[in-house]
């Protein structure tokens, strides 16, 4: 698309990468490959640790961004990495905000479960005091008698 439309592809270490219009598309992979020359990882999900010389699938965006260690379970919880140890030390930041977008929706996904869970808890609570006819305008009125009383009590005190 580059090569066609003709434009600068600026990247964030100074590299920058022209498409002349009408150029072939061999002529733009050859400016993606000599960006490795400007010293940009590239993230590959294929590679593992253990095995290097298995054969790994490289992607065309380049890996920027430095996960913390936040970054990393959050990478894992959501799926994207089986464990922390297969976590490249460069991922593509749009990598990083796909994660946390899920993660974000899983949390939500969680608080409005616990949120049901508590408004029956609450439901069957209410029940129970139902049954031992409680309810919250005779704690109110009791409450109230004993403030009465208390404040009598102090009246008296202090009319001694």
């Amino acid at each position: 698309m580059l090569s066609a439309v003709g434009s600068l592809l600026r990247l964030g270490s100074g590299c920058v990468v022209r498409c002349a219009p009408g150029a072939s598309p061999a002529a733009a992979r050859l400016r993606v490959t000599a960006l490795q020359l400007c010293g940009l990882p590239r993230y590959s999900s294929g590679e593992t640790r253990s095995d290097p010389d298995a054969q790994r699938k490289v992607h065309r965006v380049l890996a920027q961004h430095k996960p913390t260690q936040f970054d990393k379970k959050i990478l894992v919880w959501t799926g994207r990495f089986k464990s922390i140890e297969e976590i490249p030390p460069r991922v593509p930041p749009e990598m990083i905000d796909a994660a946390r977008n899920k993660a974000r929706v899983k949390a939500c996904y969680i608080m409005i479960g616990l949120t049901i869970i508590a408004c029956f808890a609450v439901i069957a609570s209410a029940k129970r005091a139902a049954e031992r006819h409680e309810s919250l305008t005779s704690w109110n009125l009791a409450k109230k008698a004993k403030w009465r009383e208390e404040a009598a009590l102090a009246a008296q005190d202090k009319a001694k």
